[in-house]
């Protein structure tokens, strides 16, 4: 059965390493790379759309151009004259990133200013995505609205699916951080963390104690995502575990739980279980790990 998936958050200008000490452009950004990956393995009769806000110049319209280029719908993103994308550059070593980020005219971090836009795309859908980047870089009078409205589409039976991707850099205060991602997981049908956030920035000391904390929370659907070690899936009384999938070669991890978030979104939301879905999804995500970049194309994923 077709359907629609809406994430909500933002993209942002990328700046990756290339041959010759180059520099290449992309665009890409946690929520966004959900979206796109979700797309690579969602039928064509399914709708993928974007959430956010841009500004009103040229690499604005590049974005756009882009993200339709690949089959995400951008009628519920916002222009804004005077802003325009943040941008990030990726830093390697080993395999392992670290990022500069350059987001303070971000246009993004309006878009839960107009509350009825907001609402508007989130009646239109089926599933809603967001993420603790969404909450940390949305100006802090416009959360309570983005909250109220995903809360709003839990009670309406609607799939909210919130990945904490926890980012301290991003918030004013380690204790607001806290509260904030904990605010999201109660408005969330399904979380999926991944459990060195939590031990760190939650002091958790065991996966058994982050499944406990969002269970109290009345958070029915876990995925749990633990690196190497895979994924621990918790729905409704049911508890299982994924293994990660093999890598020869760790390239650049950029994106690797944002395609593993896409991948098993897509499955789970066309019929298969969850175990199934985590299975494509840890593959998805290794093969994503073995190239530079957030996004990958489509011919280097496996089929699934």
């Amino acid at each position: 059965m077709a359907g629609r998936l809406l994430s909500i958050g933002e993209c942002m200008v990328e700046l990756m390493q290339a041959e010759g000490g180059l520099l290449r452009k992309g665009f890409a950004g946690d929520t966004f790379n959900t979206a796109y990956y979700a797309r690579q393995y969602l039928p064509a009769d399914w709708s993928v759309d974007y959430f956010s806000a841009v500004g009103t110049d040229m690499i604005s319209d590049e974005m756009l151009a882009f993200m339709e280029g690949h089959g995400i719908g951008t009628g519920h993103v916002a222009r804004i004259e005077g802003r325009s994308p943040g941008l990030y550059m990726i830093h390697l070593k080993d395999g392992e990133r670290s990022f500069s980020y350059w987001r303070s005219v971000s246009a993004a971090k309006l878009l839960a200013r107009d509350g009825d836009r907001l609402r508007a795309a989130i009646e239109a859908s089926g599933i809603i995505v967001f993420s603790g980047i969404t909450l940390a870089i949305v100006q802090p009078e416009d959360v309570d609205t983005l909250l109220a409205e995903l809360r709003r589409a839990k009670a309406a039976g609607k799939h909210v699916v919130f990945d904490p991707n926890i980012r301290p850099r991003l918030w004013d205060d380690a204790e607001r951080m806290r509260a904030t991602i904990t605010d999201g997981a109660r408005a969330a049908t399904l979380v999926m963390p991944s459990l060195d956030d939590e031990t760190t920035h939650f002091g958790d000391a065991s996966l058994e104690e982050t499944i406990a904390r969002y269970r109290a929370l009345g958070v029915e659907n876990l995925v749990v995502k633990d690196g190497e070690k895979g994924a621990t899936l918790i729905f409704g009384d049911e508890r299982s575990h994924v293994p990660s999938a093999e890598v020869r070669t760790i390239v650049d991890t950029t994106s690797a739980g944002d395609s593993f978030n896409g991948a098993f979104l897509a499955r789970l939301a066309t019929g298969a279980n969850p175990q199934d879905a985590a299975r494509l999804a840890a593959d998805a995500a290794a093969a994503v790990i073995q190239h530079h970049g957030a996004l990958v194309a489509r011919d280097k994923l496996p089929k699934g």
